[in-house]
């Protein structure tokens, strides 16, 4: 609980920092940053291909009023001729899932994933259930409906076959009439 209240207090610290032109390099970033407070850290992620940064960068702050000040300040500002988008960081995600596999060992998800396994399966099967229920009732209440419909032409056919049942219907529709 210690480390993850750590890690979320650790981000407020950290600004994203978009929209940087290609001169801009961590000294240049630091020191465009460094007037709003103490700086921890400066990275601008490299693109493995040029070995170029990647138009964005992170600056770290000691401090989370100096990161808050940065940004405030430094947000829509002008860097090199570039605009600046500065936000806070969002947490750092390794690729491999919700914590990612390069950052615990393999074995460490482990449990949640045999739970999620079962959960998944349990709904899966709960799923079955459901449908095969209501595939039952409709399937009695289509029934019910034929017998209701068949129970209805065996009165008109009995009343019609019937010369007594005929002059009973009648004399009932002529006394309602």
């Amino acid at each position: 609980m210690a480390a993850v209240q750590q890690q979320q207090a650790m981000q407020k610290n950290t600004l994203y920092v978009g929209g940087l032109a290609d001169e801009v390099n961590e000294s240049i970033l630091h020191a465009a940053f460094i007037p709003f407070g103490d700086i921890k850290d400066v990275k601008t992620p490299l693109d493995q291909a040029n070995q170029k940064h990647r138009s964005f960068g992170f600056v770290t702050f000691l401090e989370r009023e100096d990161a808050s000040a940065a940004m405030d300040n430094m947000d829509g500002a002008e860097l090199y001729g570039r605009v600046l988008t500065v936000n806070y960081a969002l947490p750092e995600k390794i690729k491999g899932g919700e914590q990612g596999w390069a950052a615990h060992p393999l074995w460490a998800d482990a449990d949640t994933w045999f739970e999620r396994q079962q959960q998944e399966k349990e709904m899966l099967k709960i799923q079955a259930e459901n449908k095969a229920a209501m595939e039952t009732a409709e399937e009695l209440h289509r029934k019910k409906l034929a017998q209701d419909r068949q129970g209805e032409m065996e009165e008109d056919t009995d009343v019609k076959d019937d010369p007594m049942a005929r002059a009973e219907a009648d004399a009932l529709s002529n006394d309602n009439a």
